[in-house]
């Protein structure tokens, strides 16, 4: 099984980058940092009657990569009470694809596992984080994902995560029940 991590992040070597770290250590997997690439904001052309214009950005390169994975691990800090803007480009974006029939979006799309990280601090994180872990359900139920689970965690400055939290505990226990998936 292959196995993708999604960095939203603005930071490199943040606190969600960490538990992303924990959680899938001793596993190959590749990690993605969407601020590494460009992506172009969507123009919606859904109902153009010749849809979509090709779109001249590194995001086509990079979705057929997400498409070809099993398991991906959304992770994402917590900013102004949602997902950083190169994650919910990221997410416009398949609005694209789902037209496509090359890509066959749905099918492909269906089964794949998907895990959410969140990270913030202020106001808790635990409340704060709740809708938009609930938007990442509508989207993974919408186009056939299997949600497995999520984690909050309680940072915000560089290295706070490591300060013994649930988050490191629950990042343990994904490791196992990943390994056991993956090795199946």
């Amino acid at each position: 099984m292959k196995i993708m991590a999604l960095l939203g992040s603005s930071r490199r070597n943040g606190n969600t980058e960490y538990l992303v770290q924990e959680a899938l250590k001793g596993m190959d997997y590749q990690s993605v940092y969407l601020l590494d690439h460009k992506i172009n904001p969507i123009v919606d052309q859904r109902h153009e009657t010749n849809g979509f214009d090709a779109v001249e950005d590194d995001y086509e390169k990079l979705f057929k990569e997400f498409l070809d994975q099993d398991i991906i691990i959304f992770a994402t800090p917590l900013y102004w009470f949602g997902m950083p803007g190169q994650m919910k480009i990221f997410f416009d974006r398949w609005s694209q694809y789902m037209l496509d029939d090359q890509y066959n979006f749905k099918e492909k799309m269906r089964g794949k596992k998907a895990y959410v990280i969140v990270t913030g601090e202020n106001p808790p994180p635990k409340t704060a984080a709740l809708p938009l872990i609930q938007q990442f359900q509508y989207i993974f139920e919408y186009v056939g994902m299997d949600f497995v689970d999520y984690m909050i965690g309680k940072a915000n400055k560089p290295e706070e995560i490591r300060q013994g939290t649930y988050a490191l505990t629950k990042a343990e226990i994904w490791r196992k029940e990943i390994k056991d998936v993956v090795v199946i």
